[in-house]
């Protein structure tokens, strides 16, 4: 498994590999649950291998420590996951 830092690189640079639809499901401590998200809501900042942002319902900004991540998908087929 290539770290997910790899993979966020990857869909941002490799423009053929990038097309598609992308959710990436984090864990959640407070509610205890995968939360999946688009990654267009997503915010990586260049540089940053410890967090993205994104903006919550409540519109509250949510940093989310990158090891949280547990799965992404592209084009609703599991490509990355990590174990608990």
């Amino acid at each position: 498994m290539i770290p997910i830092q790899e993979l966020l690189n990857r869909i941002r640079w490799d423009d053929t590999f990038a097309e598609g639809d992308f959710l990436i499901g984090y864990y959640d401590r407070v509610s205890g649950e995968i939360i999946q998200l688009p990654l267009q809501q997503v915010q990586l900042t260049p540089g940053n291998h410890f967090f993205f942002q994104y903006i919550g319902p409540d519109g509250a900004i949510r940093e989310v420590p990158l090891h949280r991540i547990r799965e992404v998908y592209k084009n609703g087929e599991l490509i990355w996951h990590r174990g608990a």
